[in-house]
């Protein structure tokens, strides 16, 4: 679809979106009414911009079901958020939802190249997690036969990736570097597997990290991006170009926005992702504020598809740790490892306040090749990656070099930061 024709596509959509959020759920009604806005203000996608925001905070306000725009009698599932503290982001889903849903994985399923002739293993994690049975949908609905592993249990995993042929893999980058390292280790030929492609998600991963799982799985890796609070997986994915991740504009209308500012910047221009739902009925979202970092790029993919392509996640806004005035993302820590041939891509970030100064500890794993006892071999990697990481964040680290294997393997999100000063 030309561009004219989607923005005017958007448009209609973004009105009955609005009108439908404001007659259906009290909190928009509220939140228009003080802004002093009513459904028929909204008729462009320039006026967007006078909606009021949501954020995070206001979906665990309504807990569990006060922005669910139809009775509970029309929501046939539910999911949750992860979260660690706090309330859980709880999302409902109308029948049209779930179609919808399996409908935009469908379709970067397929521009990852995977079709109905394929076999995928879909190693998210089932439940209130909206990655395993967000995918499973779309592999059913695309016609591929699925292998709902769910995540954890990585023995069985290998058995059955190689004894049912997959062809692609679907989990978190962090879970596939295990899958990849736990093969290796097995002794099972990797020429013996039929794998091929990977989608991979939930979590921000480097190019860096895509060429260690692609080199260490045998595989061409895909990022498929989502959110719970705006479907699930599926918002957006790569296609074969990996020249940007698609997002399936029809139905998340997408806004990049200064974060300190709050106001529109320019295509290309890195800011806070902001999308608008223009077709859920159980919980349409207006304006929410994704916190994820990223540009937005509008002109057409040499794949041929001409849907904006975003960059890949930088970080979270509140993600982004502050230390001793510097901004600091995990990114461009685990940049660093993957660059360099003598460390594992597992790390851990431990932040901390002593003395009223805040401390910067990494603790990284070295490959087996590359370990050894001798301090003076370990005290001059200590120093190649101080430096290495100091070049790049502008803050000098406590490198903490562990032995091979000694960091917790994750099995679904991983874990890459501790900050021990909000404990205080």
């Amino acid at each position: 679809m030309e561009r004219d024709e989607m923005r005017k596509l958007q448009a209609v959509r973004l009105g009955r979106t609005v009108e439908y959020a404001y007659h259906n759920t009290p909190f928009y009604r509220r939140k228009m009414q003080e802004a002093g806005l009513e459904p028929g203000d909204v008729r462009s996608l320039d006026e967007i911009v006078n909606l009021p925001f949501t954020v995070k905070q206001d979906l665990r306000d309504n807990y569990p079901f006060g922005l669910m725009a139809v009775p509970m009698s029309e929501i046939v599932r539910l999911h949750a958020s992860s979260g660690t503290t706090g309330k859980p982001i709880v999302v409902g889903y109308t029948r049209k939802d779930l179609r919808t849903w399996s409908e935009v994985v469908a379709r970067s399923l397929y521009a990852a190249g995977v079709t109905r002739n394929d076999t995928v293993q879909v190693s998210y994690g089932y439940g209130l997690f909206t990655g395993g049975l967000g995918l499973h949908g779309g592999v059913e609905m695309i016609g591929g036969t699925v292998i709902p592993m769910s995540s954890g249990n990585t023995q069985k995993q290998i058995q059955l990736m190689h004894d049912f042929g997959a062809a692609a893999l679907a989990c978190t980058p962090s879970y596939a570097l295990y899958l990849g390292e736990t093969i290796r280790e097995s002794g099972i030929p990797r020429t013996e597997f039929a794998l091929k492609t990977g989608m991979f998600g939930a979590e921000p991963w480097t190019e860096n990290m895509r060429r260690e799982i692609e080199e260490s799985l045998g595989i061409k890796a895909y990022d498929i991006y989502g959110l719970t609070e705006i479907i699930g997986p599926g918002v957006g994915s790569e296609c074969a170009c990996q020249h940007g991740t698609h997002l399936w504009e029809d139905h998340f209308y997408p806004e990049i926005l200064d974060p300190a500012t709050l106001q529109p910047v320019a295509p290309g221009v890195t800011g806070e992702l902001v999308f608008t739902t223009l077709t859920k009925e159980g919980m349409p979202m207006i304006r929410y504020r994704t916190r994820d970092l990223t540009a937005l790029h509008y002109d057409k993919c040499p794949c041929g598809r001409t849907s904006v392509r975003m960059d890949r996640i930088l970080g979270r806004s509140d993600d982004m740790l502050i230390i001793r005035g510097v901004n600091v993302f995990p990114s461009q820590v685990e940049s660093v490892l993957l660059d360099m041939p003598e460390f594992e891509p597992h790390y851990l970030i431990v932040v901390d306040r002593i003395n009223n100064t805040d401390t910067f500890q990494i603790q990284v794993e070295v490959r087996p090749e590359y370990y050894s006892d001798e301090m003076n071999k370990i005290i001059s990697l200590r120093k190649k990656i101080s430096a290495r990481i100091h070049s790049v964040t502008g803050i000098q680290p406590d490198i903490k070099i562990v032995e091979p294997r000694s960091l917790e393997r994750s099995q679904g999100k991983a874990k890459h930061v501790i900050d021990n000063r909000k404990l205080v």
